[in-house]
């Protein structure tokens, strides 16, 4: 599995399912076209293309342009970059018909294309790059319980309050937000901060 220093956006689950069993790197989904009035997840989406860089990878239909096109505008454009897989015709295993135009997505996809749809795009393997990267002690769902964020009466209350004292969208569940965590602070991070 390669470590990818970006953060990358795909469109649905299945391709985020597809995605993460090729590389470790934090998989965002855009729910479709649901980005479009999904303000908090937008904010999200600026906040990591900041911090980490963003890999755009969606689909090669027509919808997938749509979608890539509409987040060109909406995050900063220095810090995106862009990543195609080719056109293939078929459909995907769980699918009883292709799709619309005919074409495999994201999920339907190879790992070796998908790592070459990256590698072409500029991804930051953090394995071969030789870039010094600290280890970093990652967040555990334990470390949510401990600090009082999950399986606790006041765990949802608590949960709202470091989402909004760290500017980040309060609708996360708390795998969402234990993924988000890990990409922006890690465990260290939040106990500098005092948070845990």
């Amino acid at each position: 599995m390669k470590r990818i220093k970006e953060a990358i956006v795909v469109e649905g689950r299945y391709d985020k399912n597809t995605l993460s069993q090729v590389v470790d790197a934090v998989i965002i989904e855009t729910s479709g076209f649901g980005v479009f009035k999904d303000g908090e997840r937008l904010a999200l989406l600026r906040r990591l293309t900041a911090e980490r860089g963003l890999i755009v990878l969606t689909d090669s239909d027509g919808a997938g342009f749509v979608i890539r096109n509409y987040l060109k505008g909406a995050v900063e454009p220095s810090q995106v970059k862009h990543a195609y897989i080719p056109d293939r015709p078929g459909k995907e295993k769980r699918k009883r018909a292709p799709g619309k135009e005919g074409k495999l997505g994201v999920e339907g996809m190879s790992p070796q294309v998908l790592l070459e749809a990256l590698r072409k795009a500029g991804a930051t393997f953090l394995d071969e790059a030789g870039e010094s990267v600290p280890a970093r002690r990652s967040l555990t769902k334990a470390d949510l319980y401990a600090a009082g964020l999950s399986g606790t009466p006041e765990a949802a209350q608590r949960r709202q309050e470091l989402l909004k004292r760290l500017d980040l969208p309060e609708h996360m569940s708390p795998n969402a937000m234990l993924e988000v965590l890990n990409a922006l602070y890690g465990y260290e991070g939040l106990a500098e901060l005092g948070l845990l």
